[in-house]
């Protein structure tokens, strides 16, 4: 199974932000699209957002909709994940896929505190 590489997470304080990236070996992006998904301390994991192939909108999660936004960077084979005005229910491992989870990453760690 080939792999993605998150990076980007941190600790932060509630209302920062935050920019995920999720590296991949070659250009699968633009041709499976891409999605986030993260599993908070206890919680099943979840969806948060995802990046299409073309010919649509990016779609987010409730919860993060106007604080989150995903991007793709073609040439640098790379999907983002611009977080602002975190919150503390932010708080999880965040991990990428692509092509119906052919590929998969380990996930980066996001803390939110008050």
């Amino acid at each position: 199974q080939a792999q993605l590489v998150e990076s980007g997470g941190g600790s932060v304080q509630a209302g920062g932000s935050l920019k995920l990236s999720c590296e991949a070996s070659g250009d699968i992006f633009r041709t499976c699209g891409g999605k986030w998904y993260r599993q908070g301390p206890g919680k099943e994991r979840e969806w948060v957002a995802s990046f299409p192939t073309m010919g649509t909108w990016p779609s987010y999660q409730e919860s993060v909709k106007g604080r989150f936004t995903i991007s793709r960077d073609s040439a640098k084979n790379t999907l983002y994940l611009q977080m602002n005005n975190l919150k503390i229910e932010d708080t999880a491992v965040y991990s990428c896929t692509a092509c119906a989870e052919r590929y998969k990453g380990q996930g980066t760690q996001v803390t939110v505190s008050s």
